[in-house]
């Protein structure tokens, strides 16, 4: 009998939640469609239709790209295929394959970082991070912090790698910073052997952490997708679109976990350079005397909010949560849950927070205050964390900051803007054409990702 023709040509919507545990499995068998593209932890894919062998491998394929995994649950937007139509094998006899050897630590000793390797560790940072390295400024109070841990690695007793780790998060989360190997021993695996080192070290000290994070700036592959789960992203479908779509369907309730279920982008990233003393006249142009807001924007100016509004608006209420990305504070790489501890953390430092309301935000930003950095004798950084949608918001507050902080500077500054993706050209229009400051490099994207700690 002639087989009949595939009619899965419109887009369906198909929930996959993964389990894990230490041996890899196959599936043999699927009987409709459900080709995937990975997203996180728990997902949702979209799919269109083809022929099953093509499904098949389609999901075969991201099995193969996730080494542990022990079951999966199958939800669908079709009634049939909820009930009855996805059905697999899974062996769990396979044999594990073999992992590359690590790097050998063979001839590295390691060691706490102290005050007097400073200027050996400044020498193996030359030119690293673009110039832009925070390290200067922060070494010395690095080693204060009694939730961080700086680690060198020695080879024939020069440093040639730095990594500090600090636990945030109510003890679970070790979040890793200033990672760097010198020139001559980078691509020999040695960021991957401190890395161990120092996970191995803070598991010890502290039990209780779960997982390790860090900040990223570049392309993600498929590597870096076996390895990590991104966090920190901006939503794209809500959670009353889709608790609907299941609805209508008949799951008859909303799906747990939903916030990883849903489609999202990380955060752009703008750098601009320009003359304090230059940026300052220009402002005195566009800003008027009586408030931070330029001619093309209305409404009341930023709020500049004090610690007691900071905890308030960020630790009594669910207000910031729609604001942020995975009700995620990410303050110049650093990502915060919103905890009383990690606020707490964020409040020793320097830093400005503005929000458009205080009643009903729609954006808020943090700023820190500038410092020098190695790029050249009159460098200094700004680092700028915006969070929300609204243009006309994020421009009234970005003028603020720049206002507030170039007020009595005087010198070059690079000025970092992270920012919703999608504001991201008519920031750079606003920046180039209305401040006259110059774009440094084109767009890039910051993701925040998370790994398990084994």
């Amino acid at each position: 009998m002639a087989r009949a023709p595939c009619t899965w040509n419109f887009v369906r919507l198909v929930m996959i939640h993964i389990t894990a545990v230490d041996r890899p499995f196959r599936i043999h068998k699927i009987r409709r469609p459900v080709p995937l593209q990975y997203t996180s932890w728990i997902n949702y894919y979209k799919f269109t239709g083809s022929e099953e062998e093509d499904i098949t491998d389609g999901l075969q394929n991201l099995i193969s790209r996730t080494i542990a995994i022990k079951t999966i649950k199958i939800y669908s937007d079709c009634d049939y295929l909820w009930k009855s139509c996805c059905r697999m094998k899974i062996d769990t006899n396979l044999t594990i394959p073999q992992l590359p050897e690590a790097p050998s630590q063979a001839g590295l000793q390691f060691a706490i970082a102290t005050e007097e390797d400073f200027d050996e560790i400044m020498a193996m940072s030359k030119d690293i991070y673009g110039g832009l390295d925070y390290l200067p400024t922060r070494y010395s109070s690095w080693l204060q912090e009694s939730n961080r841990t700086v680690i060198l690695a020695r080879k024939e007793e020069k440093v040639i790698a730095l990594e500090s780790v600090c636990v945030i998060d109510d003890g679970e989360t070790m979040l890793v910073e200033g990672l760097r190997v010198a020139p001559q021993e980078r691509g020999k695996g040695v960021a991957g052997v401190l890395l161990r080192f120092c996970s191995e070290l803070v598991k010890s000290k502290y039990p209780d952490v779960k997982v390790t994070r860090l900040t990223r700036d570049d392309q993600l592959g498929p590597k870096d997708f076996e390895k990590y789960r991104i966090i920190t992203k901006q939503v794209q479908l809500t959670k009353q679109a889709l608790e609907i779509l299941l609805f209508s369907f008949s799951l008859h309730k909303p799906f747990q976990g939903f916030n990883e279920c849903i489609s999202c982008t990380p955060q752009g990233i703008l750098l601009v350079r320009f003359r304090a003393e230059e940026l300052k006249l220009r402002l005195r142009e566009i800003i008027p005397s009586a408030g931070f807001r330029s001619s093309q924007q209305a409404g009341p100016p930023p709020v500049l909010l004090d610690q007691t509004s900071i905890h308030q608006l960020y630790l009594t209420t669910d207000l910031m949560h729609d604001v942020l990305p995975n009700a995620t504070i990410i303050q110049d790489w650093q990502p915060f849950k919103l905890l009383p501890s990690n606020i707490a953390i964020l409040l020793k430092k320097e830093i400005d927070w503005l929000v458009d309301d205080v009643s009903n935000p729609t954006v808020a930003s943090l700023c820190t205050f500038p410092f020098k950095v190695p790029i050249g004798d009159d460098w200094y950084y700004l680092n700028i964390d915006m969070f929300g949608k609204d243009l006309s918001l994020a421009q009234q507050q970005f003028l603020c900051h720049l206002q507030r902080h170039t007020n009595n500077l005087k010198g070059h500054v690079m000025c970092q803007i992270f920012l919703e993706p999608g504001l991201w050209r008519p920031m750079t229009d606003f920046c180039q054409n209305t401040l006259n400051v110059d774009l440094v490099k084109e767009y890039t994207e910051q993701c925040v990702v998370e790994s398990d700690l084994i």
